[in-house]
């Protein structure tokens, strides 16, 4: 492998600025890397080869002409494939979008063509982000590059796969319970989900939009604060979007964090934790007391109720989401309808996978007639709590911290049989999504087979400052973060 692109986004783009290396070469040497390991990984859909290459030409002119560069310029990215880039296959990993080529650009693509960010391809994940193991795809499974025996985490699998096998240097990913978080923390590099709003949706294929939010992933915290920087901002097309300043996150990671309250979350120390992942946890809260941050045990009562109401909303919004995908205006069409009724019905049965089905049924039957209020409202009114959870412990803890997941990554094929045991590996990163607030998950060791574990670590809504501080400090204190993967 080329040994730049084991380097940081950072170092990548001091190398650039010192002609060290033109974006071009860069660029071209992390296609190389994907022609010699995809394969076995999984970890693409499609490859958006020209454009990455005529980004990384853009800015080798700037260089030569001694301009400035934008932040990132130059540094290889791989976009979800649930994100649309005009030109390139937009197939959220669903047969039923399998030839669709977007018409359009989403904001944050358009905001990386801003800063001359090479997107190099659409990273595999989960039908629709539906899934936390990235077995889930129409096309192919994605693989750890840790052991090519277990799961990446999901739903953005094949996003965190490729900053770990370094096949880019940077991703974005998706996160409506967890899709960010978890992938980071079974393939050991930073996932971050921002508060909700504060990046703009338009142009992600929505999943349950009071939920979804775009975040980046990264091997250390400060190239996830400058990726987030670049991203973040109001856009006009998004009704959710947050209209409000945000910062240069990056500048604050180096502010001390001597008397900081660091919340341990009760719940999540509980059992069912890993041995392992216990005892790293552990040496986590030490850490912290280190670098002289005051612990101090938060509980949140109704974090244990999460799961039931997560799997309620979710489904309710992404039945109605999906609705558009009917065989009507885009995507695939059954060839062998004879009236409208059986052209839906056929379109959709053969379109969706099994996954896709599932929650659209469930989300369906939980907003139908007689049962709405029972199933819909209620989980409305549960999710109420665990926001007021989080608001009360966050008036104790500047930030909380807790496990990513219960356990490192499992073997392939392990839970696929056992819908429920799959979604609780969600139960630790759910609670985030619920209440609106940013989290990140960073490296905190390796369990006895060598598996990555996830320290998350939330914070009040628009904090995300705060959240990278806490993060990149305990990132530092270590070395966890420096690891790489040596299977490929």
């Amino acid at each position: 492998m080329n040994e730049i692109l084991k380097k940081t986004a950072a170092e990548q783009s001091a190398a650039l600025k010192n002609k060290e290396i033109s974006a071009t070469e860069l660029t071209g040497a992390a296609f190389e890397r994907i022609a010699q390991i995809d394969e076995k990984l999984g970890t693409f859909n499609s490859l958006t080869q020209d454009a990455a290459m005529e980004t990384a030409r853009k800015v080798d002119e700037k260089i030569a002409r001694g301009e400035d560069l934008p932040l990132l310029a130059g540094v290889p990215l791989a976009l979800k494939d649930n994100m649309n880039m005009t030109g390139s296959r937009t197939t959220a990993s669903s047969k039923i979008l399998e030839n669709f080529v977007s018409p359009f650009n989403a904001t944050v693509t358009e905001k990386l063509n801003a800063n001359l960010v090479p997107i190099v391809g659409k990273a595999n994940l989960d039908e629709f982000a539906m899934g936390s193991s990235n077995e889930n795809s129409a096309f192919r499974k994605v693989y750890n590059p840790w052991d090519l025996n277990r799961v990446p985490g999901g739903s953005s699998g094949g996003s965190a796969v490729a900053v770990a096998s370094c096949q880019s240097t940077l991703s974005l990913g998706s996160d409506t319970g967890g899709s960010i978080r978890l992938p980071a923390s079974f393939c050991g590099i930073v996932g971050m989900k921002p508060t909700y709003g504060r990046v703009s949706r338009y142009g992600l294929i929505a999943l349950a939009s009071s939920l979804d939010q775009i975040g980046p992933f990264a091997r250390t915290v400060e190239d996830a604060a400058n990726l987030l920087t670049v991203i973040s901002g109001h856009d006009e097309k998004d009704s959710t979007s947050l209209n409000l300043p945000f910062e240069n996150y990056a500048a604050a990671l180096n502010n001390d964090i001597k008397g900081m309250k660091v919340g341990v979350i009760k719940e999540l120390m509980t059992e069912g934790l890993a041995p392992d992942v216990e005892k790293a946890m552990q040496r986590a809260i030490e850490d912290y007391k280190k670098l002289g941050a005051q612990i101090v045990e938060i509980s949140l009562p109704n974090i244990k109720h999460s799961i039931g109401v997560y799997y309620i909303l979710m489904t309710a919004e992404s039945s109605s989401n999906l609705a558009r995908f009917d065989g009507v205006k885009y995507g695939y069409r059954t060839p062998n309808a004879t009236n409208l009724m059986e052209m839906y019905t056929k379109t959709r049965a053969q379109g969706f996978g099994p996954e896709v089905k599932r929650r659209i049924m469930l989300g369906t039957y939980a907003l139908s007639s007689g049962y709405y209020d029972a199933y819909y409202k209620k989980a409305q009114q549960m999710r109420a709590l665990v926001v007021q959870d989080f608001a009360e412990a966050f008036k104790k803890a500047d930030v909380l911290i807790g496990v990513t997941c219960p356990n490192t990554a499992f073997e392939m094929g392990s839970k696929t049989a056992d819908p429920l045991a799959m979604y609780l590996t969600d139960i630790a990163t759910i609670g985030a999504n619920l209440a609106g607030i940013p989290g990140i998950s960073v490296p905190m060791g390796f369990d006895a087979d060598g598996m990555p574990i996830g320290l998350q670590i939330l914070a009040p809504q628009l904090q995300e400052s705060r959240l990278m501080n806490a993060a990149h400090k305990f990132e530092r204190a270590n070395d966890y973060y420096t690891k790489r993967p040596q299977n490929v």
